[in-house]
């Protein structure tokens, strides 16, 4: 059993429209149930950061609160994951959480497909 940490666009070629921002949190989350259903344990950033920025009181998408949590949420969750997906659609967030999951040694998925089932 793997924790699969779930990295593709979220802001990016959204110019910050909310429903922009929700299709694209729409297809993040659509790899979850596949993932969990494979015997792993899914993970996006945003479901740890968003709770976040908000008590922190981020007033906009972007703005500084936003900023200081959106990103290292998902670089510290890394360190605790065995593996990564990064789903299509440019992404600099994702891209880095790429290069970070490689850093650190774990499996870098592109297709849901090459997922094993758990053990």
């Amino acid at each position: 059993m793997m924790m699969i940490l779930i990295a593709g666009p979220y802001r990016s070629g959204t110019n910050n429209d909310p429903r922009r921002i929700q299709k694209n949190m729409d297809k993040l989350e659509a790899q979850a149930l596949p993932i969990f259903r494979k015997g792993h344990v899914p993970m996006i950033g945003e479901w740890a950061a968003n709770p976040l920025i908000a008590l922190a009181g981020s007033k906009e998408v972007g703005d500084a609160v936003f900023n200081e949590i959106q990103y290292p949420v998902a670089h510290r969750l890394l360190t605790k994951c065995d593996a990564i997906l990064r789903i299509e659609g440019a992404s600099t967030g994702a891209d880095q959480d790429v290069e970070i999951a490689k850093s650190l040694g774990l499996k870098v998925y592109y297709d849901l497909n090459e997922i094993p089932n758990a053990e």
